[in-house]
């Protein structure tokens, strides 16, 4: 019997999206362990077939955690969670990252952004207006916590009362890795906005601000100031230019610098890639419709103080070098290179930058090294869905030449909408989380998907290549920082802004993780289980 027509594209899908990972054929990555989807269909149909890995959620708007047979979580965790004496963790927490303690991989460092805060769950939906202990308070909960953590019988868990708990939040002084003041300041006061990062090969942690504009507004084109959603600018006057940096914070210390060489925009992420004389190529998305996708490569092992960022137009497959001394365009514009970076969009779109679908995370492949995005959706575009890209670069990371191709989108057949951050696991599996906006889900364009989720691709065996739903995160929630520890046996995840969308006390939209009629709670939680078992081990 012929496959119907659906099933033949669902094949040539799978097939395809093995191709762009770059596994398609053993020539590409040279491992025999790899089996071809093409080789696969040679086998007799008397062949026993591999069993399934396991059989994938289906959407559900549920206000719980919801995992597929074979896996569980434990928190490890929460907003307002008391870390030591005057130190708690902060609101919405986002990217993750682990740094081990010198002899030990059971024992380290986590890294928990905190990107923004919900007022109205916050301040518990009072007073009006806005209080100074109120602005006071948001302060504190955004940046970033560093937590001993140590994993024991019950799992992993912050390490009671120690002092390597720390925080960096909206007060921090960080000061600017840059030779000229920032609009007369050499540092800033605090880091907010902190969604994803990266991790640096001498174990720092880059930390990025993305929507800075949320707390201290915008500088707009004719010097005026717009105003911003949380109205911080009627307590203090800070500078807007201060924030939408990439950070860079010392784990061990708490102490960083705002590094202006990789300029000023919504950084979703900062993935780092060494190159083998010691240098740095670092990827970045600016995570707003129609904006860009940049690549900064540093001058100096060790060090991302200097280097030349460029800007990629995607439709010829060039990263254009944003360097005011060699465009002629950027210099009528300008007056100099710290202008060119503070108002980085500008000078983006003066090159010609190409406008994307809010590029989010960007994650190298491990085994192949290609550069993958995840664009979450632009509605400007009608693309209520999005996509992820892949980019080859035509030679080493530095090249200034590469092929991108978009190699999986969202929508009804593959069954996800509004990709977001990228993970590989150990063994190089395929993994992902979608950010509908809270108050997207549900809705006509978004109907078929639920709630958001965490999606695993695996690449080889019965199943490759299609897009598993592995949980659903609670009511108006999202899943981000993916960050596997244990050889892949566990996987912690940060369950960020459930209940976002509530209106008032009474009619609390979640009421995760605790129930009842409790205010809901970001966390971080550490999912483990047989299913994680058989894929670290296979």
């Amino acid at each position: 019997m012929l496959p119907s027509d659906a099933a033949a594209t669902s094949q040539l899908s799978r097939r395809r999206f093995l191709e762009f990972l770059g596994r398609g054929t053993l020539a590409a990555v040279g491992l025999s362990a790899l089996p071809l989807l093409e080789a696969c269909q040679r086998v007799p149909l008397a062949a026993p077939k591999p069993p399934r890995l396991f059989d994938p959620l289906a959407p559900a708007i549920e206000d719980r955690l919801r995992l597929v047979e074979g896996l569980n979580y434990r928190e490890v965790l929460r907003w307002e969670q008391p870390l030591r004496e005057g130190l708690q963790v902060g609101m919405h927490n986002d990217y993750l990252a682990f740094f081990p303690l010198p002899g030990t991989a059971d024992e380290g460092l986590l890294w928990v952004n905190h990107e923004y805060i919900t007022p109205a769950l916050l301040h518990r939906f009072g007073p009006a207006p806005k209080t100074r202990a109120q602005f006071d308070r948001e302060r504190s909960e955004v940046g970033g916590s560093v937590v001993h953590v140590r994993k024991t019988a019950q799992g992993w868990q912050p390490v009671p009362g120690s002092e390597r708990h720390q925080r960096v939040t909206a007060t921090t002084p960080l000061p600017f890795a840059w030779d000229v003041p920032i609009v007369g300041a050499r540092q800033a006061i605090g880091t907010l906005g902190n969604c994803a990062g990266g991790v640096t090969p001498w174990g720092t942690v880059l930390t990025c601000e993305e929507n800075y504009d949320l707390f201290w507004g915008e500088r707009q084109s004719d010097g005026s100031r717009r105003s911003s959603l949380y109205g911080w600018e009627n307590f203090e006057n800070l500078p807007p230019e201060h924030y939408g940096w990439v950070v860079e914070i010392d784990p061990a210390t708490a102490q960083g610098k705002k590094l202006v060489a990789l300029g000023r925009c919504a950084h979703e992420c900062a993935t780092v890639h060494p190159l083998p004389d010691g240098r740095c190529v670092v990827y970045t998305g600016d995570d707003k419709e129609n904006e860009f996708i940049y690549k900064f490569v540093s001058d100096q092992p060790n060090d991302l103080s200097r280097g030349t960022l460029y800007v990629a137009n995607t439709e010829t497959g060039t990263w254009l070098p944003l360097v005011w001394a060699d465009q002629p365009d950027l210099k009528a514009r300008f007056k100099d290179q710290t202008e060119v970076l503070i108002n980085l969009r500008e000078a983006g779109r003066i090159l010609g930058a190409t406008p994307q679908h809010r590029p989010e995370d960007i994650e190298i492949d491990p085994r192949t090294g290609h550069v993958f995005v995840s664009c979450t959706m632009n509605k400007s575009k009608a693309d209520y869905t999005g996509h992820i890209l892949r980019i080859d670069e035509l030679g080493d990371y530095t090249s200034p030449s590469f092929r991108v191709e978009r190699f999986l989108s969202g929508g009804p057949d593959t069954g996800f909408a509004c990709p977001d951050n990228i993970a590989f696991d150990p063994r190089g599996g395929f993994w992902f989380t979608s950010d509908i906006a809270g108050y997207d889900i549900g809705t006509a364009n978004f109907a078929p998907f639920g709630n958001n989720g965490l999606f695993y691709v695996p690449t080889e065996g019965p199943q490759a290549g299609e897009v598993l739903q592995v949980a659903s995160a609670p009511n108006d929630a999202e899943f981000t920082g993916p960050l596997f520890l244990d050889g892949g046996r566990t996987l912690l995840l940060s369950v960020q802004h459930p209940g976002e969308e509530s209106k008032a006390p009474e009619a609390l939209t979640s009421h995760w993780p605790d129930g009842g009629t409790s205010y809901p709670r970001s966390c971080v939680v550490a999912i483990s289980g047989p299913l994680l078992d058989t894929l670290a081990a296979v």
